[in-house]
């Protein structure tokens, strides 16, 4: 860091000389060096995908969780600090739910991710706070039937998407889905493209047992987990285009 930076990241309200708040762009390397999420909108529904990043041998893969099930109709995923991801998954779960028991109708997705960047907007203005260390997915299919896909990042900002990548293989996996997607393709074409991309990115070191994936049907609006046999079988087919 340049000598006149030094002292104006000790805390998260200190602006900096040329405008800038350290401690949350910290938060954002934390985002890309965490593990992989991609989310796709087809033209049936959505498709998440993940790396479970699995660093040790002995770890029960089925015990690793990436995507979670903020409502039947929403699922999201993350990058980064996955405690901070859960805090946020929580407290969207438990909104959620409270729209359901007051209104006796589902959340509109843009309701949930305006909340968590509201949240996540706080702690950039607040003393004795740090920024979340995590950018979360999160979607899901509309009452019109209308599927959506929502990034969220450590200021609290948050874009909506055809299709995106968080995490440590940001960079390639965008250029990827920059060439290849299509607002026509299924959402086996997506689970499809999903799985040519980390496969290409991570190489060697790739296998089913480190994907987590849903997707969430425009026909049935549940998020469905996608079982190993079927992201075998569709691997398999990404690799013969």
């Amino acid at each position: 860091m340049q000598h006149q930076m030094m002292g104006y990241d000790r805390a998260i309200t200190m602006f900096s000389p040329d405008g800038r708040l350290l401690q949350v762009e910290y938060a954002k390397k934390t985002v890309r060096q965490g593990s992989t999420a991609i989310g796709i909108v087809c033209s049936d529904g959505i498709v998440l995908a993940a790396d479970k990043r699995i660093v040790d041998k002995l770890i029960v893969p089925e015990s690793v969780e990436k995507i979670f099930e903020i409502d039947s109709h929403i699922g999201a995923t993350a990058a980064g600090i996955l405690s901070d991801a859960r805090v946020l998954i929580e407290r969207s779960q438990l909104k959620a739910q409270q729209h359901r028991v007051t209104y006796d109708a589902p959340i509109d997705i843009v309701a949930i991710v305006k909340d968590i960047g509201s949240l996540c907007q706080i702690t950039t203005q607040s003393g004795g706070l740090r920024p979340f260390g995590v950018s979360l997915l999160v979607a899901g299919v509309d009452q019109d039937g209308t599927p959506k896909l929502f990034e969220t990042d450590p200021t609290g900002i948050f874009f909506q998407f055809k299709a995106t990548v968080i995490g440590e293989a940001e960079p390639e996996i965008e250029e990827i889905l920059g060439k290849e997607y299509s607002e026509k393709m299924t959402m086996e074409d997506g689970l499809k493209l999903a799985l040519f991309a980390l496969n290409k990115v991570l190489d060697k070191s790739f296998n089913v047992e480190r994907v987590d994936a849903a997707t969430i049907p425009i026909s049935t609006k549940r998020i469905e987990h996608v079982n190993r046999e079927k992201l075998e079988k569709l691997l398999r087919d990404a690799k013969k285009k």
